[in-house]
């Protein structure tokens, strides 16, 4: 089995040793090392690259039925071969203080509103831990403030190893899976946890624990957090968002919720006021299409390719079948076309039947009931498929 140096030392990036296997897997070249600083993926917290002479470490993983470290390259290294490995610092450092921010933030709020942690994830951008309870802003707050509290004290971060039956007698926030020699990460009079990761070894070298997001999941509470050198680029990310909208909206940042809020207000009359227009343009344009209704078998109907998208469409369409008027079967003049199908209140037009037919013959996609059916995507010649149409309704008016 694979010695993993990083147990004892997660700042140890570089190291030697001897390939003990070297094989191909799924078109990959591998190998196994007697001894490794590389993290294998586990615990929620992905693997390290670097390289490892002059190949590179794409990603390393635990084999199953042995436990040893797969060391994945991208060219074969041979057999009983002396290597120098390197972990890519920047990744190993970054994975360190997400992964000790989150032992200190699952404490935090343990400590604060008696809510467990049951799972963690270590992500490129973001870490999450999901909780066991329903939190709201003010109990995220609270966690946040204690959690820093712990990294600011710069409190020391102990590794040592116990024996399953010593393990049974400490104070450990989460039972451990694992058997035999656990690993213990303890940050004294704030945490105890089982542990496999990288960590750092002072709370203070975390730097900052921040959440950034929360939301509800499966009946707990998902934690969106960033620490170190997260922080300060999610930082800058939002200084720059916040100082380029404030620009466009020529306010200061901390008047932005005011600003957005108004033109919230300001977008949704100018919709009320857009929607009332085009029921009134609806209104005349309907009256001088149903003049150019053409006679199919005794029913008439409006079929016109117009230069409007499919919601004028839709307006203009009920507007026209109002009140006893004829149906309507109206199409957009734009590539892929749109159309609408309506049927006056004494028309047996089966809307949602010839869009059927239409869509099964031109492509595109959409539906609705007798009454009224509408669809888009059909990437075909609109005036085809206003005939095609035309003759389907033609079609169903002699059988009706």
């Amino acid at each position: 089995m694979t010695e993993r140096l990083y147990y004892r030392d997660s700042s140890l990036l570089r190291f030697s040793a001897t390939v003990v296997e070297s094989g191909t897997l799924d078109g990959r070249a591998f190998v196994v090392l007697d001894r490794t600083a590389f993290y294998s993926t586990s615990g929620g917290q992905p693997f390290d690259r670097g390289r490892l002479g002059n190949c590179d470490v794409i990603e390393v993983l635990d084999r199953e039925d042995d436990g040893a470290v797969l060391h994945f390259v991208n060219d074969p290294i041979p057999l009983d071969a002396t290597v120098d490995g390197e972990v890519d610092a920047d990744r190993r450092i970054d994975h360190m203080q997400q992964h000790t921010g989150q032992h200190v933030l699952s404490a935090a709020f343990i400590r604060t509103v008696n809510v467990p942690t049951v799972s963690f994830h270590l992500g490129a951008d973001v870490s999450t831990i999901d909780l066991s309870g329903d939190l709201d802003a003010a109990a995220i707050s609270k966690a946040e403030d204690e959690a820093n509290r712990v990294v600011f004290a710069d409190k020391e971060v102990i590794v040592r190893f116990v024996t399953p039956d010593e393990a049974r007698t400490l104070p450990l926030r989460k039972k451990p899976l694992r058997t035999g020699l656990l690993r213990l990460v303890d940050i004294p009079d704030v945490d105890l946890s089982a542990c496999g990761g990288t960590h750092v070894s002072r709370t203070g070298a975390i730097g900052s624990i921040v959440v950034s997001a929360w939301e509800r999941h499966k009946g707990g509470t998902r934690v969106s957090f960033v620490c170190g050198g997260r922080t300060v680029r999610a930082f800058r990310q939002l200084r720059e968002v916040s100082v380029a909208s404030a620009r466009s909206l020529s306010v200061q940042p901390a008047e932005l919720p005011e600003a957005i809020a108004r033109l919230q207000v300001e977008a949704r009359d100018q919709r009320l006021q857009a929607r009332t227009l085009s029921e009134q343009l609806a209104a005349f344009e309907s009256a001088a299409l149903r003049e150019s209704a053409m006679d199919l078998g005794g029913r008439k109907i409006v079929a016109r390719v117009l230069d409007k998208d499919q919601t004028a469409l839709k307006v203009l369409a009920q507007a026209i079948a109002a009140n006893g008027g004829p149906a309507a079967f109206l199409l957009s003049a734009a590539r892929p076309t749109a159309l609408v199908i309506t049927r006056g209140a004494d028309s047996a037009v089966d809307a949602g039947a010839i869009l059927k037919s239409i869509v099964a013959r031109f492509g595109g996609k959409g539906g609705g009931r007798p009454e009224l059916a509408q669809g888009g995507g059909i990437d075909a010649d609109a005036e085809a498929v206003r005939q095609f149409g035309v003759e389907l309704i033609a079609a169903m008016r002699s059988t009706a």
